[in-house]
């Protein structure tokens, strides 16, 4: 694992963002610890949400180790970086290995980054959450934040959707740390961490400072926003599809 690499990709990162010209606005970033174990917990819209939810923890001088797909780590690409980022791998298979690696980040005081929806969400709206992020707080005694990123998946999501243009408006809100008590029901604990991440998504999406430009640029809102998204049943039915082709090419 390289801090070193970690620092270079974020510089990287913020320079590309740079050129681009976006307009990146971070709310509540004092609400994640300067030092010591915490888990960052975020919705999920497009494939890059983790770059601006790192850069708003290292704002703070934090690095995000997160919890991404096996595919993300066999990419020729990504993966070495993956690696030497220190992010950890998570198979379907054996998901209970992630999960203990996580917990040993957070016990040598780490921050860890999960998305609790899994996967991106083709409706822009939550989707179920997995437990993972709220188990790991309850069982380490660690702050749980939620975050929500607003505007990325316009540059880069499913379905071949989003472009790399060119001032677009990106949110990132932080809310404050859920401390869960010592034994607390996991089930309620995640819960209330999908409450309050959907009242910071409901604050972004009311204060996103864009509108579509016409009719074929609504597709980045969700429905109950006047957009053209998908609903999230019919969203639901994509993700089974998506899964089952993946599950089919091995």
């Amino acid at each position: 694992m390289s801090d070193l690499t970690y620092r270079v990709v974020n510089r990287v990162f913020r320079l590309f963002f740079r050129v681009l010209g976006l307009r990146i606005e971070v709310r509540g970033a004092e609400h994640i610890p300067l030092d010591g174990p915490a888990v960052l917990a975020c919705n999920h819209t497009g494939f890059l949400d983790f770059s601006f939810v790192g850069l708003a923890a290292a704002d703070r001088s934090r690095l995000v180790r997160f919890m991404a797909k096996r595919a993300t780590f066999d990419h020729p690409l990504s993966g070495p970086l993956m690696r030497r980022m220190g992010h950890i791998r998570v198979d379907r298979a054996c998901g209970a290995v992630a999960y203990r690696q996580a917990a040993r980040a957070l016990q040598d005081g780490q921050v860890v980054g999960l998305f609790p929806e899994a996967t991106i969400s083709r409706a822009w709206t939550l989707k179920a959450f997995k437990h993972g992020a709220a188990s790991l707080a309850v069982a380490e005694q660690v702050p749980l934040v939620p975050m929500v990123v607003w505007g990325s998946h316009r540059l880069s999501t499913v379905d071949g959707r989003g472009a790399l243009r060119r001032g677009v408006p990106i949110m990132v809100l932080v809310g404050e740390p859920i401390l869960a008590a010592v034994g607390a029901d996991v089930t309620a604990v995640n819960a209330e961490l999908r409450r309050r991440i959907q009242d910071l998504l409901d604050e972004a999406q009311v204060g996103y400072p864009d509108r579509p430009r016409d009719e074929q640029d609504r597709w980045w809102l969700p429905r109950h926003f006047g957009g053209s998204a998908p609903t999230p049943e019919a969203a639901v039915e994509l993700d089974a599809a998506g899964m089952s082709r993946a599950d089919s090419l091995g």
